[in-house]
């Protein structure tokens, strides 16, 4: 292998372990991808095991490590394609199709015909269905195509060795040639990957079906999906009950300092919990052709409100993470919601507003993250308590948390959505003011007011622009509209 996990650029000011920060919020992904919470950590776990049964060295290893924690960054980049084609929720999708050997047509074709708009009627699925096979294993391809390569340039901005970066981008591809996006075969395909894509398959099984299932599924694939000597050395640690077990029962985030390297640890300093906050931003807005800049759109107008505000420069940068972060909870929700081109339903809004919950647990596994979690969490309260998720009012909500609600209010009326168009400064000051006092602070919405109107944010994008980079997603977006 080459180099290392090259350190990020240097930072200044307190540092804490990169590891500590990725490992908390890959529950985000774990979310994004419909499984178990804890499902990256535990593959992280899984494949660390692997790297010493095969004498991996440090450098080598470290590279592995954050592959194995960032392997699902670009899951929520075709989230929306999904939802659009099957017409059914992707975290479901996801899910179920980690459990099948894809790979195999008839499977494939089982796949598809159980997950298409389920509960619609017969004659809607079987059209829904048409449309799928139509596009063939070409449309299949470019979907993991897209996570593959979004993941991969994510982990590229994070500053990650070249190691890291092909593994994640290979996640997908089998011994035999016949994974996706580029049909690599044996040695073709990076070793690092190849333990990526074993370690990540047995904890799917290992936490849905038991450790028993895991290694028949491993030995059942050897040769096909998964490298012979890969398989070999997972069977050599069957019976170490005690690893096992406790992947079984423990939560895996204090084990995780545990298997990284520690001659390699990667030290984060401010600068570079910056980019990770910018990094995840990135993958929280992947999750919607409608909301592709919407964090960065939010923490801008956040910012450039606080200043205006008197906020100090020290909460100007907790601020800004807090908006960048605060719609992480958004990639627990269905694209079939988040994507819905009218009203949602009574049902449709409980787990929409569960999102800022989400976000609360998630952010609050992040130690260094903990003073944004309440600020993050709160965006969509209220100062007379008629928000959500949990009824703050004006006694709770400090200034940063009231400075984040009136900006998504913001961003998000500037924007385009399913069922209208971006609206003018002028349009959304208006409806803004409409509650100023009363809901919102009236202090935030008159910086509100100054910033659009000075243009101290950046305009939103009134397009679609996940649209027009995602190959496809307009035609299986229209077809679900």
């Amino acid at each position: 292998m080459s180099s290392a996990a090259s350190p990020p650029p240097a930072a200044t000011g307190h540092q804490v372990r990169l590891s500590e920060v990725l490992a908390g919020l890959s529950y985000a992904l774990d979310l994004t991808e419909g499984q178990r919470e804890g499902h990256a950590a535990r593959s992280c776990l899984i494949g660390m095991r692997l790297a010493k049964v095969v004498g991996l060295s440090r450098t080598d290893r470290s590279a592995l490590f954050y592959a194995l924690l960032m392997k699902d960054l670009g899951c929520s980049s075709n989230a929306a394609r999904f939802a659009a084609l099957f017409a059914a929720d992707e975290r479901v999708l996801k899910h179920a199709i980690k459990t099948i050997n894809w790979s195999r047509t008839i499977e494939a074709f089982g796949f598809v015909t159980r997950n298409v708009a389920p509960g619609a009627f017969w004659l809607t699925r079987v059209w829904q269905t048409m449309a799928v096979l139509a596009r063939g294993p070409g449309a299949a391809r470019d979907v993991v195509r897209t996570r593959c390569e979004r993941g991969a340039d994510i982990a590229r901005m994070l500053g990650f060795a070249d190691d890291t970066v092909k593994a994640i981008r290979a996640l997908d591809e089998h011994w035999d040639g016949g994974g996706h996006p580029y049909s690599m075969k044996g040695e073709a395909i990076p070793l690092l990957a190849r333990i990526l894509g074993l370690a990540q398959t047995v904890e799917v099984f290992h936490s849905s079906f038991g450790i028993q299932t895991g290694y028949e599924i491993a030995v059942a694939r050897r040769g096909t999906w998964f490298d012979p000597e890969l398989v070999d050395a997972l069977v050599s640690i069957r019976h170490d009950r005690e690893f096992w077990t406790g992947l079984a029962s423990r939560d895996p985030l204090p084990r995780i300092q545990k298997v990284e390297p520690e001659d390699q640890v990667i030290l984060a300093g401010p600068d570079q919990l910056d980019l990770v906050a910018e990094a995840f931003a990135k993958v929280i807005d992947a999750k919607s052709p409608w909301t592709f800049k919407h964090s960065n759109g939010v923490a801008d107008v956040a910012v450039a409100m606080g200043a205006r505000l008197g906020m100090r420069e020290s909460e100007l940068v907790e601020l800004r993470r807090a908006a960048l972060l605060h719609d992480l909870g958004k990639l627990g929700v269905s694209s079939l919601i988040l994507d819905k081109p009218g009203p949602l339903t009574a049902e449709e809004l409980v787990p929409m507003r569960r999102h800022p919950a989400h976000t609360r647990d998630i952010l609050g596994r992040v130690g260094c993250f903990a003073s944004l979690v309440d600020v993050a969490a709160s965006h969509h309260e209220r100062l007379d308590g008629s928000g959500y998720h949990r009824r703050l009012n004006r006694d709770r909500l400090p200034m940063a948390a009231r400075v984040l609600c009136v900006a998504d209010i913001c961003d998000a009326l500037r924007a385009s959505r399913p069922y209208r168009g971006g609206l003018p400064p002028e349009r959304v000051i208006e409806i803004v003011g409409r509650e100023a006092g009363s809901a919102l602070d009236a202090d935030c919405v008159e910086a509100m007011r100054h910033v659009l109107l000075e243009g101290q944010a950046a305009a939103a994008d009134a397009a679609t622009p996940a649209v027009k980079t995602v190959p496809g997603l307009a035609e299986d977006y229209r077809q679900a509209a």
